[in-house]
């Protein structure tokens, strides 16, 4: 938490990458309270985001949009130019955002969006938070894992992109360190709901029923708190788990 000149308390500062939906939506909603103001950002669902904006000011929080394409290095630029000139600073940054499943998208869309747009939001991002600020990376048992555990066929260009950026990022962590910036990765099993587990159920629903198999997958509501209490709380850990103790145990 910061003060102004004042001594008051002032609100947090906290970006959400694709928060117009799903996860990031639903953590944008988990973090609203009266010292907390949060970004929501989004590519192209703009009635979306702006209803999630609404729905926390309703609720007494404090919320603002802001439309970027952070796979786009123009769009990356301008979503922290504007959180520095709106704001000053940056308190914590959820890297919620992923993508690679969309039809017709390009053969290297998903590293972009996966490892290169993490990082370079990051990289950008840290020029305006201060020391004892959060980032928290969002991913997936399936691309945590990769390499280690089978992956969906369908699944394979996100588990492949999304552990690229997860690795690329935890070899800045001497730059962390150096700023100040705690880094947490949370990673969780399918996540029931999620637009990821409709697009895999319509092309691969064995891969679905498979992960079922092994118990009740997380909801979005239980996933987002974990992201949530990763940016309130400090973790003795650098990565938290949700669901899917078989990958923990094998």
């Amino acid at each position: 938490m910061t003060f102004d000149p004042q001594g008051q308390v002032a609100r947090r500062i906290i970006l959400v990458t694709g928060a117009s939906r799903g996860i990031g939506a639903e953590v944008a909603r988990q973090l609203t309270g009266p010292d907390v103001h949060v970004i929501i950002n989004y590519r192209e669902k703009h009635r979306r985001a702006e209803a999630i904006a609404n729905e926390i000011i309703a609720a007494g929080g404090s919320a603002s949009i802001a439309a970027a394409d952070i796979s786009n290095p123009v769009d990356c630029a301008h979503l922290i130019d504007l959180v520095e000139r709106s704001f000053g600073r940056l308190d914590a940054l959820v890297l919620n955002a992923s993508g690679g499943l969309e039809l017709g998208a390009a053969a290297d869309y998903p590293m972009r969006i996966n490892r290169d747009a993490p990082v370079r939001l990051t990289r950008s991002a840290m020029t305006v938070m201060p020391a004892g600020s959060r980032i928290v990376f969002v991913t997936s048992h399936q691309a945590h894992f990769h390499g280690a555990q089978p992956v969906p066929a369908d699944y394979v260009p996100i588990a492949e992109s999304k552990r690229a950026g997860e690795d690329a990022l935890r070899a800045m962590s001497a730059e962390f360190d150096g700023a100040h910036i705690n880094f947490t990765v949370v990673s969780g099993d399918m996540i029931d709901g999620t637009i990821i587990v409709q697009l895999l159920q319509r092309r691969d629903p064995t891969a679905v029923e498979s992960r079922r198999a092994h118990g009740a997958l997380p909801t979005v509501e239980q996933f987002a708190s974990a992201i949530v209490a990763a940016v309130n709380t400090t973790v003795e850990d650098d990565t938290i788990y949700v669901g899917g103790s078989d990958y923990l145990t094998s």
